[in-house]
């Protein structure tokens, strides 16, 4: 499989980029370059690899869920710019 001009021509106008004729082709021979070294990843022989989600052993690290005291309402607002009906005011975001 190859990039074309034609092929990067397409992308830059999904991204709505210009591109210059000598921007298109370095772009097709970057992107040639790439395909090509991912097609030596299909020559690794991979039949006794595990397939893993993370290359290094990880397990996750998380403590266990304990119920505290947390603030009241009254506090957590103590600090707000401005509060109204209970509940923190902000600039409204919609018209």
């Amino acid at each position: 499989m190859s990039i074309t001009v034609k092929d990067v021509q397409h992308v830059a106008k999904l991204a709505r980029l210009q591109l210059s004729p000598e921007e298109e082709a370095t772009f097709t021979e970057q992107m040639n370059a790439i395909l090509q070294y991912a097609e030596k990843l299909n020559e690794l022989d991979t039949e006794n690899v595990k397939p893993t989600t993370h290359v290094l052993q990880v397990s996750n690290v998380m403590r266990d869920d304990v119920v505290k005291e947390s603030l009241s309402q009254e506090e957590a607002l103590l600090n707000a710019p401005e509060a109204e009906d209970g509940h923190f005011k902000v600039p409204a975001v919609l018209e």
